[in-house]
């Protein structure tokens, strides 16, 4: 059981490591290194699981079981250094003319495998067992191994040439993926001259350890990274840089997930409209009427600092109102309105409010409190042209 032992261990470590990267991804172009790097993965545990069993057969001399396990794992071999090369050059970005001779190789690789395999079926060229059940290597083994040893340096070279033209972490990458071929060519070697050692196992877990440790991590965090800016740019408003409508409605259902859940219990919903919009764009222009717009959403932003505002027309913003916000509400919808009606004495934008508190005993849903908190704005509203009215012209 020693040799299967060393399988074992690295199927384990493969799978604890690698537990995010083995679950299956949706397949876009977002995540094509993503797929290439789980491809490699599952073919390494296919081959970890071969030679496992490999190591079991053999020792108990189960010739027939034996030797099916033996075609597995050359076939499982191969197709690993074949998803091992795509993954490099997806890696890479580049879809140049080394690259496709990487890729190209791999398949000739997995292709040579196979055909032998074939022909061994036949004609023992790969492997075959003597009498006394001793396993026996053939030339076509050896053919392969430094077919595929070859490979890995090729592709150590040009990951080493890749990290000579990148800068900064991408040049770490590079050189880890550099290091990476060298020790598999290494272990492979290795595994040519001691055929009843487990030594492409070994190589195959430092491999995927360093991958992991130094190149896979970052990638992930990189990738996490471009999701949330990606979503953030989803998420904003072109004009006045708050929260778009999307974000608004996603807020929506994350507040009522959270109200069924007892994780909130209260919270607030400001209403605000710009006053006079449609009077400015028709005469000054809708420079003007943008202008305003954004002057009246610095003033809402400044004021309900600490809470999210969303615009959710062309006119119209809504606040909800949670933790020190909720608790002062009063006090700043107060300091609010009192700037608004300073900016109405003077001739500066106007913004009616309205708010509206969530009560837990007759509010079914958001919808209700925002209903009150639109009625409240459109009362100021109404309030405020009463005064602009009687302001002497």
């Amino acid at each position: 059981m020693y040799y299967s032992s060393i399988g074992i261990i690295a199927l384990i470590v493969l799978c604890i490591i690698n537990v995010e990267a083995i679950k299956k991804v949706e397949k876009t172009s977002e995540n094509n290194l993503r797929l290439k790097y789980r491809q490699y993965l599952i073919a390494l545990i296919v081959f970890f699981i071969s030679d496992i069993f490999w190591g079991f057969f053999y020792e108990q001399r189960w010739i027939i079981l034996t030797y099916t396990d033996t075609c597995l794992f050359f076939a499982s071999m191969a197709l690993s250094v074949l998803f091992w090369t795509r993954a490099v050059v997806a890696f890479s970005g580049k879809n140049d003319k080394a690259g496709k001779v990487l890729v190209i190789s791999g398949w000739l690789i997995f292709l040579f495998e196979i055909t032998a395999l074939l022909m061994n079926l036949f004609v023992p060229i790969v492997f075959t067992f003597r009498k006394d059940k001793e396993y026996v290597p053939l030339p076509a083994r050896y053919i392969g191994l430094i077919l595929q040893m070859l490979l890995f340096l090729i592709t150590s070279v040009y990951s080493a040439i890749m990290a000579g033209r990148s800068s900064g972490m991408s040049r770490s990458h590079y050189r880890t993926i550099s290091i990476s071929g060298i020790i598999m060519s290494f272990f492979i070697t290795v595994q040519m001259f001691f055929p009843l050692m487990p030594f492409y196992s070994m190589g195959c877990l430092f491999g995927t350890c360093l991958i992991h440790t130094f190149v896979y991590k970052d990638k992930d965090v990189e990738n996490n990274m471009a999701i949330r800016l990606a979503k953030q740019k989803a998420y904003k408003d072109g004009l006045t840089g708050v929260k778009n409508k999307l974000a608004y409605l996603e807020a929506l259902a994350e507040l009522e997930t959270m109200l069924e859940n007892g994780e909130l219990t209260e919270y607030g919903v400001v209403v605000f409209d710009v006053n006079g919009l449609k009077t400015i764009n028709d005469t000054l222009g809708h420079e003007a009427g943008d202008e305003a717009i954004k002057s009246g959403c610095r003033i809402i932003c400044h004021q309900f600092d600490h809470s999210p505002i969303f615009r959710i027309g062309g006119d119209e913003f809504v606040a909800i109102l949670k933790g020190s916000d909720f608790a002062n509400r009063e006090t700043l919808l107060e300091a609010f309105r009192k700037t608004i009606n300073e900016n109405q004495k003077n001739g500066d934008v106007v913004v009616a409010s309205g708010l509206a508190i969530y009560d837990a005993s007759t509010d079914c849903s958001y919808n209700d409190v925002f209903k009150r908190a639109d009625e409240a704005m459109y009362e100021h509203k109404r309030a405020l042209k009463a005064v602009m009215t009687q302001m002497p012209l």
